[in-house]
């Protein structure tokens, strides 16, 4: 053989494995969008690998993500979602306002959405079992809950003045408040708001609750209050003030008691929704989720400290004690 030919051949061949190479698919990337931060989202990052490991899909192997935190500052969502496009994405998975920013800034990017409020009413979504268009998501409707959580405090102090922390300014925080202000006017009970729309409010928001004389506190939903869960629930000890609130994760954190769905889980179907996308499912041909189990989860301990005692009918629908 001639050194030529040989020379040729021996590049020829040396090439195959960079010509393999570039002839295998991209690993898909999701993007992972949260308004809160990185350090209150971590269970539910937890939960969505939980579901996109069971669709198949193992982070670092067959699947890369993108994450995103807000950090509480909804003026940059905007821009976070357009770095997501850019990059590209698959599909993105958010919480309740980024998926509303994604969902006006794209219509062909699949989006998955967690909320705890209801999706048709936010505008994510036309219907819950026909979604159609890029949008789909699970609802654990933590704000549809609230006159439930205040019965269930009523239950504990019967006589007590309520009051109600209230979050920022969403549709969801209107419907959710003006849910309790009307249970809490069919009970004849008075019921005081605190309305607060940063962190730096929450000090202020508990010295006036305490004012205006309440001894038991119903805590919204929504992005902010979830974000500062554990600050929540240190101030209502701090003051003495029993409270409930929508997630079991505040009640590990040290509050009362809790009533809701697991947002944890919810992260966890929607993990599994983002890898049936990842593997050709349209966004408009999967109904939305809805959470249907609901737990109420008691803190003992934290009970009393409060110098309360549990009613016995109410200790024996606790799906979870904490001691």
């Amino acid at each position: 053989m001639r050194r030529r030919e040989f020379i040729t051949l021996l590049g020829g061949a040396a090439a195959w494995p960079l010509v393999a190479r570039a002839q295998q698919p991209a690993m898909p990337v999701i993007g992972f969008l949260r308004s809160s931060s990185l350090a209150v989202s971590t269970p539910m990052v937890t939960g969505f690998r939980q579901g996109l490991t069971a669709a198949g899909f193992t982070e670092g192997q067959n699947v890369a993500i993108e994450y995103r935190y807000a950090d509480n500052q909804p003026e940059r969502l905007p821009g976070l979602v357009a770095e997501l496009i850019r990059l590209p994405v698959a599909v993105i998975v958010a919480n309740n306002v980024p998926a509303l920013v994604a969902k006006a800034a794209t219509s062909t990017v699949p989006i998955v959405f967690a909320t705890g409020s209801d999706p048709v009413v936010d505008g994510l979504v036309p219907s819950l079992n026909q979604p159609s268009g890029n949008v789909t998501g699970v609802s654990h409707v933590s704000g549809l809950l609230g006159p439930k959580r205040l019965e269930m405090l009523r239950q504990l102090a019967p006589t007590a003045t309520i009051a109600m922390l209230v979050g920022t300014d969403t549709l969801e925080a209107r419907i959710e408040r003006r849910d309790v202000e009307l249970a809490a006017q069919a009970l004849g009970q008075q019921l005081n708001v605190a309305a607060v729309n940063s962190e730096g409010e929450l000090d202020g928001a508990f010295t006036s609750i305490v004012e205006r004389g309440a001894k038991a506190l119903v805590v919204g939903t929504g992005p902010l209050l979830t974000a500062n869960r554990e600050r929540v629930a240190a101030l209502a000890a701090r003051h003495a003030i029993p409270a409930i609130y929508a997630l079991r994760e505040c009640v590990e954190a040290g509050g009362l008691m809790s009533y809701g769905a697991s947002i944890v889980d919810a992260y966890r179907q929607a993990g599994i929704y983002a890898g049936r996308i990842l593997k050709g499912d349209k966004p408009a041909d999967l109904p939305v989720m809805q959470s249907t189990k609901f737990d109420l989860v008691i803190n003992l301990k934290t009970a009393r400290t409060l110098g309360l005692t549990v009613p016995p009918p109410l200790l024996a629908l606790a799906d979870e004690v904490i001691e």
